[in-house]
């Protein structure tokens, strides 16, 4: 626990303070009024939709820059004192990602009918509403790489600042555009927000103006590219398998239980986020550059039993919390009409302990690039999400969505001890000094 705190004190700390802790809760009072105002003012079936629809922009937009931040981030650090490279790794991102932003935008737009009736079925029509997605994906994919160069040479505070502005600015949005047109309005505000921050980027951006001169597409190096391919693929894999067998789910929730249902479990999905969110940036700051760093088992299975010991109990007694007083939660944050999501909530937050368990030891594939093993345990999650919770929806209704949740975590950690069981549980040799 000493070496955690005294690192979260030395290095952390101001970027959790000044940036994580700030915006995360920004997000969650945003998030919180939103799903307040999709509850009363749009109902129950109409979270479902909106569940669909969040669920599809969040693959999209991994898509169409091709998991390229946290690579770039990463890069931008590393060759920020040496222009040439610097020069090379921006453009090589800049000028890829653009492209595949435009194509993904390009597909999305001339085949919105056949998204439109994946994420909604026939009974809806909301084709426009992907095709202003379309429209402002090149935006959104633009913002993103501005706030990418930002990060690497970590202008935290004015990442700050951009993030809070920006979340202010899009709940204000999506109020008035809920309030005025209801679901229209709600999946309008949903495909514009996210690129409603480009104009303040832009311009933090253009103050640096000797970055923009490094932009240059002949610049555009394939060496570069292969280095961003094992950081893309598995952000890539990631940030698309999770929200499409999300859809997958919901679509099965929807056919087989009915669309309340499904916006009862679309409800229990924003709790679980909230609930998450806070730990699992904490744990992105602090993990990945500290599994990064370390060379031996003793040190991972110091830090990964020091996170069990010193974090684990402080979110198991919130998780317990939320647990308990799920009924008001329901009611301040939805409405009384969602109470039957109260029955959701014990299996949902087990799977979510579990899962925070299990993915402190997973990052070690990201920090020690395990490309394989990355994508085979993620691709077996997926697969167990689906198949469990379909099993268990014919079962028992809703409720088998939310313990195929648990289920497959519990697999999923399992795997995980096995892969770094010797790490983890074996015998360490001492280490002999060299002379």
């Amino acid at each position: 626990m000493g070496k955690f705190q005294k690192y979260i004190n030395t290095n952390v700390l101001s970027r959790v303070a000044h940036l994580n802790t700030t915006s995360v809760l920004v997000r969650i009072v945003a998030g919180i009024l939103t799903s307040k105002a999709i509850a009363v003012l749009i109902g129950v079936e109409g979270m479902a939709l909106i569940g669909n629809l969040r669920n599809f922009l969040s693959a999209v937009h991994a898509t169409a820059v091709l998991g390229f931040y946290h690579g770039l981030v990463k890069f931008i650090a590393e060759v920020k004192e040496h222009v040439k490279e610097l020069s090379k790794t921006i453009s090589t991102a800049f000028y890829v990602g653009y492209v595949s932003t435009l194509l993904v935008a390009f597909i999305s737009y001339y085949n919105a009918d056949f998204i439109n009736g994946f994420l909604f079925s026939e009974n809806y029509n909301y084709t426009y509403v992907i095709k202003i997605m379309a429209i402002a994906l090149p935006f959104y994919s633009l913002n993103l790489f501005c706030f990418a160069i930002m990060n690497g040479f970590l202008k935290f505070k004015m990442m700050l600042v951009i993030n809070i502005i920006g979340q202010f600015l899009g709940l204000g949005i999506t109020l008035f555009l809920i309030y005025q047109s209801n679901i229209d309005g709600a999946l309008v505000a949903a495909v514009l927000t996210p690129s409603l921050l480009l104009l303040m980027t832009f311009v933090a951006i253009l103050n640096q103006r000797s970055l923009i001169s490094l932009i240059k597409i002949s610049n555009v190096d394939l060496t570069i590219l292969k280095k961003f391919l094992p950081f893309a693929t598995m952000a890539l894999v990631s940030a698309i398998a999770v929200p499409t067998v999300s859809i997958f789910i919901r679509n099965y929730i929807i056919e087989v239980v009915g669309m309340k249902e499904a916006g009862y479990w679309e409800a229990m999905n924003r709790i679980s986020d909230y609930c998450l969110m806070f730990i699992m940036s904490l744990m992105n700051l602090y993990f990945l550059p500290r599994f990064s760093e370390i060379e031996n088992k003793r040190e991972f299975r110091k830090e990964v039993f020091n996170f069990y010991k010193s974090i684990l109990p402080y979110f198991a007694a919130g998780l317990l919390l939320v647990y308990l007083l799920r009924s008001l939660i329901v009611r301040l944050v939805f409405s009384e009409a969602f109470a039957p999501a109260t029955e959701l909530f014990m299996w949902q937050l087990l799977g979510d302990f579990v899962k925070v368990l299990s993915v402190v030891i997973a990052f070690q594939f990201i920090a020690k690039r395990m490309f394989w093993h990355f994508v085979i345990i993620e691709v077996f999650l997926v697969c167990m999400m689906y198949l469990t919770s379909v099993y268990l929806i014919d079962i028992y209704g809703v409720k088998g969505a939310v313990i195929g949740h648990f289920v497959s975590y519990v697999l999923f950690y399992g795997l995980v001890l096995l892969i770094f069981s010797s790490s983890l549980f074996g015998v360490i040799q001492e280490e002999v000094p060299k002379e």
